[in-house]
C-alpha cells in the first residue's frame, strides 16, 4: 500500500439515506485503513455550481496525496463521462459535468483518465443511478491505495475536461461586477470576486437599492444590518449581522453585484 491514505467525499446525498454510508462501505471492502473525511453530503440536490464552490474552497486544507471523490451528478448513466484526475496535490474522481472546474482553475492537471477499466469498479455492472457507490468510490479507494492513474482507463486531454459556466466579472478603474457564486447554511451570498480585486482600496457593494460600505467582520454592522466583507473563503460575500442576507434580499446564485471603488 502506499502513503496516500486519505479521501475525502463530497455530495448531494443528504444524511437521511445510506448512500453516503454504502459508499464508506465500499472504500472499507476494498481497504478498511483508509481514512475518510466528510466534506459536506448537503450540497443542494443537482447543484453542480455549489459543489464546484464548496470543493474548490475546501481542496487546499488537505495533505498532498489526497484523493476527493465528488458526486454531485444529475447526468449520471448518461453519456457524461467518469474520469479521475491527478493533480500536484491530490486526486479528484466524480463526473466530469464541471463539478472540478473550480479545484483546475487553480491547479494544474499532471494526468486525466476516464473511467473506463472495470476491474477498478465495485462491479461489472453498475447501477445507472449510483455511479457513486459502484465506481467513483472503488475507484477512489484504489487510487488511495496507491494503484497508478493510468490503470484505471483511457487517458484523455485535460483541456477537454467540462468547465462550468460561471460568468466572468468585469474590473474597470472604478469598479468590479461580479455575481453570487454560491450561497451558504447561513444565507450568506458570496460572489465570484476575490479580495485581490479590493485589497488596499476603499470600496462599497451595490445590490438592488441597497448601498453596503466595507467591513472587517460581520458586527461591525447591527444586528439585523447589511454586511459586505472578504469572507474566509477569500472572496468577497454580502451578508447579514444575525440573520439571511439571501433571505433579506432576495437573490440567488447568478445575481449581479457591483463593487464600486474609491
Amino acid at each position: 500500500m502506499s502513503e496516500n491514505k486519505l479521501i475525502t467525499l463530497l455530495s448531494d446525498f443528504g444524511l437521511s439515506d445510506v448512500y453516503v454510508g454504502v459508499m464508506k462501505g465500499v472504500i472499507a471492502q476494498i481497504n478498511p485503513a483508509l481514512t475518510v473525511v466528510d466534506l459536506t453530503h448537503q450540497i443542494p440536490p443537482q447543484n453542480i455550481a455549489a459543489g464546484r464552490f464548496s470543493l474548490m474552497n475546501a481542496y487546499p486544507y488537505f495533505p498532498g496525496g489526497t484523493v476527493h471523490i465528488a458526486v454531485v451528478d444529475p447526468g449520471v448513466g448518461s453519456r457524461r463521462r467518469g474520469v479521475a484526475i491527478q493533480l500536484d496535490a491530490g486526486f479528484l474522481v466524480g463526473p466530469d459535468n464541471g463539478l472540478f472546474s473550480g479545484v483546475l482553475s487553480e491547479n494544474s492537471v499532471v494526468a486525466a483518465v476516464e473511467l473506463t477499466n472495470p476491474q477498478y469498479w465495485r462491479t461489472l455492472s453498475p447501477s445507472t443511478t449510483f455511479h457513486g457507490r459502484d465506481i467513483f468510490a472503488a475507484v477512489g479507494a484504489h487510487l488511495a491505495s496507491g494503484i497508478s492513474i493510468e490503470l484505471l482507463g483511457e487517458v484523455i486531454d485535460p483541456k477537454t475536461l467540462v468547465q462550468l459556466g460561471i460568468p466572468e466579472r468585469t474590473l474597470t478603474p472604478t469598479s468590479v461586477t461580479g455575481c453570487i457564486q454560491y450561497i451558504d447554511h447561513f444565507g450568506n451570498l458570496v460572489t465570484n470576486i476575490p479580495a485581490a480585486d479590493v485589497e488596499g482600496k476603499t470600496w462599497s457593494v451595490a445590490v438592488g437599492t441597497h448601498m453596503i460600505p466595507a467591513s472587517q467582520t460581520y458586527s461591525d454592522r447591527k444586528l439585523g444590518d447589511i454586511v459586505a466583507l472578504i469572507g474566509s473563503h477569500g472572496w468577497l460575500e454580502v451578508a447579514v449581522n444575525g440573520g439571511s442576507a439571501q433571505s433579506e434580499l432576495q437573490l440567488d446564485t447568478g445575481a449581479n453585484v457591483q463593487v464600486l471603488l474609491a
